[in-house]
Formats: C-alpha cells, sequence, structure tokens
C-alpha cells in the first residue's frame, strides 16, 4: 500500500478511518486541499508554501485521486475535509475536556458553529471572527494574543480554501505552543447546514461537487473549470511513492 506520494513538491498522506486515531493525537498543521486550489498552487507563492510546510497533507479532492489512478496507476483513498471532521467530532464527544478553537468567517456562521460545537459537550469552546486576510504578508496579532491565553488543544479554521492554510501556517511559525491546527474549511457547514447537504454517501462515491454546483453554480463552476488544469499536471509530473 503506498503510503504517501509526493506531488509537486507537497507529501500527501494516504490514510483510512483506521489511522484516524493515530494522526488525531498529533500536532501541527493539517491541510485538505481541493481540486481547483491544487490546479493554482502555482499561482500563490504563499499557499504553495503553507501546503509544502504543512505537517499532514490529505486526499480532499477525488478528482484528483481518480487522476492518480488513470495516470499513474497509484491507488490512494480519499480522506476530505468533511470525512475527517465527521471522526473528529465523534472523538471530541468522547473527548470532550478539549479546548477547542473555531476560527469563524463571520458571525452568523460563528454562531452555528458554535452551536453545533457546544452539541457535542464541549465546554472550553471559543470562536473567533477572522478579518479579511489577504494572501500576501499575512499577520493576526490579536489572534495570537487570544490563543496564548486560552491555549487550546485544536484550532478549527473554518474560513475559505487558499486562505486558510496560509493562516494555519501563520499560526503554527508564531504560535509557539504546540497544537493541531485543522484547516478543514467549509466542512463544518455541511454539518450546520449552512451549505450545501452534504452527507457520508456523496462524500463517499465523490458526487460534493456535483451538489456544491447545483446549490451554488455561479461559484462552483468557475472553479471546476480552473480545477481541469490538474489533468496535465498529473500526466506529466513525475510523482513519487513512498511506503
Amino acid at each position: 500500500m503506498v503510503g504517501k506520494i509526493i506531488f509537486k513538491k507537497i507529501k500527501f498522506q494516504n490514510i483510512n478511518s483506521k489511522k484516524f486515531n493515530k494522526y488525531i493525537i498529533r500536532k501541527g498543521l493539517f491541510v485538505f486541499p481541493a481540486g481547483p486550489a491544487l490546479a493554482n498552487i502555482e499561482k500563490s507563492n504563499e499557499y504553495y508554501e503553507s501546503l509544502q510546510k504543512a505537517n499532514y497533507v490529505f486526499f480532499d479532492s477525488g478528482f484528483f485521486v481518480l487522476l492518480l489512478k488513470i495516470f499513474k496507476n497509484i491507488n490512494v483513498q480519499k480522506f476530505s475535509g468533511f470525512k475527517f471532521l465527521g471522526m473528529f467530532f465523534d472523538y471530541i464527544k468522547k473527548n470532550n475536556n478539549k479546548k477547542i478553537f473555531c476560527i469563524d468567517p463571520n458571525i452568523n456562521y460563528s454562531r452555528s458553529n458554535k452551536k453545533y460545537v457546544k452539541r457535542l459537550g464541549i465546554k472550553k469552546l471559543y470562536n473567533y471572527i477572522a478579518p479579511k486576510y489577504k494572501t500576501k504578508n499575512l499577520h493576526d496579532l490579536y489572534l495570537l494574543k487570544i490563543l496564548k491565553k486560552f491555549k487550546p488543544d485544536y484550532i478549527i479554521v473554518n474560513i475559505g480554501g487558499g486562505i486558510q492554510e496560509i493562516l494555519g501556517l501563520y499560526i503554527k511559525e508564531n504560535y509557539k505552543k504546540k497544537t493541531s491546527i485543522l484547516c478543514t474549511g467549509a466542512a463544518i457547514s455541511f454539518y450546520t447546514k449552512d451549505q450545501a447537504p452534504i452527507n457520508i454517501f456523496i462524500d463517499k462515491y465523490y458526487l460534493g461537487w456535483l451538489v456544491r454546483l447545483i446549490f451554488n453554480p455561479a461559484i462552483f463552476l468557475k472553479k471546476y473549470i480552473i480545477g481541469l488544469k490538474l489533468i496535465p499536471m498529473v500526466f506529466f509530473d513525475k510523482i513519487k511513492t513512498l511506503n
């Protein structure tokens, strides 16, 4: 079984549900890059660097997984941010003494996220509403100040892809206490029902793109067209596999 692959100098972890407990106790930066974001990695040095420096990069994109199989005969398992977060929620139900810190995109999503996580039995929760970050020279000293005071066990970054990973790397490099930074983006909104109704079946059979497209075609059609650039990228890249 392939343990890891290296694509564009990014090291992807090939894991399944049985290995989840092994990973969730680890510290570091966890990222789940979507297909369109991967297709655009060379357009943003900051985003590219955040993936390269992440501790754990997972196969969120079913399209990427299929291309690896078709062009390289490499079999890996899709392990999306949605799936990871669902297993994480099951984990913290049993470990509700953990301190959870959510970084949310706006007040409405923050209220939904807080309500949902509280229902899991978490007593120590902090919801931080992120300002409008820029990809270049991203910094947030106020966030670091709150983190130092709250001392979370887990930081869940619920803002958009392409920014969340850069923010995650910023936290990793500037918040000195070792913690787990989970860049799962909009995945929590599938549980709170604030976004398209993704479920386990849809995620398992790689249909999330279709549901998102139906519910928000104006945004996702453009993204998925960009994602097609992954085809030549995977075809021509000399992808390395590691056990």
